[in-house]
């Protein structure tokens, strides 16, 4: 008996490979929703520009006329996007309203800016990419 060695165990266990199979599950179960958001809220993005833009031409517009009534898509150098984009199914700009939405991939979020008169211009921004947090003020 002195010559024979105790022959160790290598390796995991069952329930050792269990608890680390858990871990990651949980993990996978927080990270995908927050991913998946993260992916929508960026492309959400391009509408977010494509606002930014069109309300810098309505402010030029109303500085030309002083009068938002006047500042519509096509007039003034308000110049719209050649739509549908990648990101964007829908953008109009009637009286100085801009008014957007994102496609199916970011759960055609909508996105109002309405500009009241007054010096200077200032923007309320509504619709659904508010309660997301999407919106850029």
């Amino acid at each position: 008996m002195k010559g024979m060695k105790s022959k160790s165990a290598k390796g995991f266990t069952l329930i050792e490979l269990m608890i680390v199979v858990a871990i990651i599950g949980i993990l996978a179960a927080i990270a995908l929703p927050a991913y998946q958001d993260y992916t929508k809220k960026s492309r959400f993005s391009e509408v977010n520009t494509a606002v930014g833009a069109l309300r810098t031409a309505v402010t030029i517009c109303f500085q030309e006329t002083n009068d938002l009534t006047e500042c519509d898509a096509g007039a003034y150098g308000i110049i719209l996007p050649t739509l549908p984009s990648e990101n964007i199914a829908t953008l109009t700009v009637a009286d100085g309203v801009i008014s957007a939405t994102s496609d199916a991939n970011s759960d055609s979020t909508t996105m109002t800016a309405t500009p009241t008169a007054g010096t200077p211009l200032t923007w309320a921004v509504t619709g659904t990419c508010t309660t997301k947090n999407w919106c850029q003020d």
